[in-house]
């Protein structure tokens, strides 16, 4: 089995690139390697996956919003199914550049829908996002809530993947999962997420910036649990049988929440960091941020009734687990 992972160099794409590597599938990474935030990082996560897996393993360095130049870098290849998780990330930068999103993430979506029907894949996974619920307020976030008034671009362009995606499963048969992904955090995360910000500013004995006054919550998400949805989802294609499915489509396309089920209060993540890290933070209090939302917290029951997706990784042990690694990559002693 042989599987296209876009955004292979990313945090969820190397997780998920391991799992299907580690269990003995051919893996075709691709992934841009842009400067949103240290390709160094990047580069690593691929020299990991490349060390462990050898020649399954294969990169290419391509950006896949240039139509041209992804249909010529995958001629020479074949793949059963594609797990899309390349995305130009991140909330407030949807405010400063968006031409950025509308590049990567709705002409790059489109070209992999093409790609996918073209190929006649057996099934294309892809990363959608919590932010699509936008300043919803009935908690928990479940699937079959209104999602059409998102309060940033990169909300807007992931809602929009949803749409185009459900087009092309009603047009072409093409079967489909959306997950919604639910902050997810652990080792090799993004440099821009609050979790490492406050590590790397408590190792140094700098202050964090605590939005909202503290006032927040995240349904905080471990790597492995995230990882554990996105392939059973994988391996378990929508049918396409006119029946209802997560989301209210009747087409081969469904919508997952993958979170933890759980919103913890930020002033918690931080005590438990503190304590992971043997620092005190210094907490500089800071009102809302623009494309902000005040809570989030993920209705699992879809995923859960349809595939026993359950998570099993609760703060008090991911969080160390990301200070241990965070730890052992930066060499810090003590």
């Amino acid at each position: 089995m042989t599987t296209l992972v876009t955004g292979a160099a990313g945090f969820i794409g190397m997780h998920v690139a391991e799992r299907l590597l580690a269990r003995g599938d051919r893996v075709i990474g691709i992934d841009v390697i842009n400067d949103y935030y240290a390709p160094a990082l990047k580069h690593a996560r691929l020299a990991q996956l490349t060390a462990r897996h050898g020649d399954r393993f294969t990169f290419i360095r391509i950006d896949f919003a240039d139509m041209a130049a992804l249909t010529e870098a995958l001629q020479p290849y074949e793949f059963d199914r594609i797990v899309h998780l390349g995305a130009q990330p991140g909330v407030r930068y949807s405010i400063e550049n968006p031409h950025a999103y509308v590049q990567a993430n709705l002409v790059g979506h489109l070209n992999l829908l093409e790609v996918a029907r073209h190929r006649r894949v057996a099934h294309l996974v892809y990363a959608s996002s919590s932010s699509v619920y936008g300043g919803n307020t009935k908690m928990p976030f479940a699937v079959e809530d209104r999602v059409d008034h998102p309060v940033s671009l990169y909300a807007a362009t992931k809602k929009a993947d949803e749409l185009m995606s459900e087009t092309y499963a009603h047009l072409y048969r093409l079967p489909q999962t959306g997950l919604r992904f639910f902050t997810v955090y652990g080792p090799w995360g993004r440099p821009d997420m609050a979790l490492w910000l406050f590590t790397e500013a408590m190792f140094a004995g700098r202050p964090i910036k605590v939005f909202n006054n503290g006032d927040m919550q995240r349904d905080f998400t471990f790597i492995d649990d995230i990882v554990s949805g996105v392939v059973s989802c994988l391996d378990h294609p929508p049918t396409d049988d006119g029946e209802l499915k997560a989301g209210g489509s009747v087409a081969p396309h469904r919508l997952y929440n993958i979170g933890n089920n759980n919103a913890e209060q930020l002033g918690r993540m931080i005590d438990v960091l503190e304590q992971a890290t043997g620092r005190t933070a210094i907490r500089d209090y800071q009102p809302m941020q623009p494309g902000d939302v005040h809570r989030t917290f993920a209705d699992i029951s879809a995923i859960n009734r349809d595939l026993g997706y359950a998570p099993t990784t609760s703060i008090d042990v991911g969080i160390p687990r990301f200070v241990d690694w965070f730890r052992d990559y930066h060499a810090i002693d003590g």
